[in-house]
C-alpha cells in the first residue's frame, strides 16, 4: 500500500509540472472546416467505435441502428454482430439486422477489448485475462492470466483473427497466438517489457504483414521477419503498403513495412486525438482543433480549425464525428 502511495505520489507530481509546463501547436492560419450535426455526444471509445451517450453506437462503417442497452458499451463488429460489454464484465452479442441479443455471457472482469469470428469470440479482460469463448456449446476454450498491470494506455487493441489463428494483443507488452483447434500450443510475441503503459495499442493486418504496436515500439511481422521501430507513439494508421507514425513530439512518419522511414513532417507542440489514412490522404486532429490534412507522403498539407477537442472524437469511414457533430474528410482539400 505504501509503495502504492508513493508510486501514485510521484505520478501526480509529474502530472502537475507537465500542465504547467505543456505548450500548443498553434498554426499561422487555419481553414473552416464544413460540419452537420447528428445530435449526439460521445462517451466512450473502444479501438473500433464509440459509444454515444444515447446509448447507440458507431462502428467503423457508421452510426449503427439499434441501442446497445443501458450501461454497455461498443468493443466492435462484423459483417453479422456486434460486441458490446458493461462494467460488471457481461459481454454480449447481438445480431445487427434485428438488434437483438443472441448471447450473453458473464466473464466476471470488465472486457476490455474483443472480437469475433464464427463464432468464437476473443477477448481481454481489465486484469489482464484473456480468452476464447466459442458460442455453439457456451464454452470457454481457453482463458489464461497474464501478468497484471495497473497503469495502461487507453487506447486497448483489439484481437485480430487470421485463418485458425487469434492473435491477442495483452496489456503488458506482448501478443499471445492462439491456434482455436489447438489452444494448448499458444505462443507468445514480446513488443515490449516497459512496466507501466505498455499495453498493445495497434494492431492489424495488411496483406502477409501483421503490424503491432505499443506506446514506445511498433513491429511488424512479415515474409521477411520481425522489424522494430522505436518512438513515442501517440498514434497508429495504416494505409496499403505504407505505417504512418503519429509522435508524441508531433512527428508525422511515413514507413514502409519493412519499418524503414521514407518522409517524415512535424507540426511542433502537436498533441493527436484521432487520425486516419488513406491511399491519397493522411489525417491527423490536434488536440487545439487543428485538423491537419496531409498528402500521403506528407510533403503537402493544409490545417482545418474544428474546434478544442474537449470530448471524445472517432473516425469513421472518412467522417469525423465530434461534438455532436460530423465532418466529411472526403471534402477537405489541400
Amino acid at each position: 500500500m505504501r509503495f502504492s502511495f508513493f508510486v501514485l505520489s510521484v505520478l501526480a507530481m509529474a502530472l502537475l509540472v507537465g500542465c504547467s509546463s505543456k505548450q500548443y501547436f498553434e498554426p499561422e492560419k487555419r481553414y473552416r472546416a464544413p460540419a452537420k450535426s447528428f445530435g449526439e455526444t460521445i462517451v466512450s471509445l473502444s479501438r473500433d467505435g464509440a459509444t454515444l451517450k444515447s446509448g447507440n453506437y458507431i462502428g467503423k462503417s457508421g452510426i449503427g441502428d439499434f441501442n446497445l442497452g443501458k450501461g454497455y458499451r461498443f468493443l466492435s463488429q462484423n459483417r453479422r454482430y456486434v460486441l458490446a460489454s458493461d462494467l460488471t464484465g457481461v459481454l454480449k452479442v447481438i445480431n445487427k439486422k434485428s438488434g437483438k441479443t443472441v448471447h450473453s455471457v458473464s466473464l466476471d472482469f470488465p472486457v476490455l477489448s474483443a472480437s469475433m469470428k464464427n463464432g468464437m469470440v476473443a477477448y481481454v479482460l481489465n486484469n489482464n485475462t484473456f480468452g476464447i469463448y466459442r458460442l455453439s456449446d457456451k464454452t470457454k476454450i481457453i482463458e489464461s492470466p497474464s501478468e497484471v498491470t495497473y497503469a495502461i494506455d487507453t487506447r486497448v487493441a483489439s484481437p485480430i483473427f487470421i485463418d485458425n489463428l487469434a492473435i491477442i494483443p495483452m496489456l503488458d507488452g506482448k501478443l499471445i497466438i492462439v491456434d482455436i483447434y489447438d489452444t494448448d500450443n499458444a505462443k507468445v510475441v514480446y513488443l515490449s517489457s516497459d512496466e507501466a503503459f505498455n499495453n498493445i495499442i495497434y494492431l492489424a493486418r495488411v496483406g502477409n504483414t501483421l503490424i503491432a504496436a505499443t506506446p514506445n515500439k511498433i513491429m511488424t511481422l512479415g515474409d521477411s521477419g520481425r522489424q522494430e521501430y522505436t518512438a513515442n507513439i501517440s498514434e497508429v494508421a495504416s494505409s496499403g503498403s505504407y505505417i504512418y507514425l503519429f509522435t508524441k513530439e508531433g512527428r508525422v512518419i511515413r514507413l514502409n513495412h519493412h519499418l524503414e522511414v521514407l518522409s517524415e513532417n512535424k507540426f511542433k507542440f502537436a498533441h493527436f486525438s484521432a487520425v486516419t489514412a488513406n491511399a491519397n490522404r493522411v489525417y491527423a486532429l490536434d488536440q487545439k482543433g487543428s485538423l491537419i490534412v496531409m498528402s500521403s507522403n506528407l510533403k503537402k498539407f493544409k490545417i482545418y480549425d474544428v474546434g478544442e477537442v474537449e470530448n471524445p472524437v472517432f473516425i469513421a469511414k472518412q467522417k469525423l464525428y465530434k461534438d455532436e457533430k460530423v465532418i466529411d474528410l472526403s471534402t477537405l482539400r489541400l
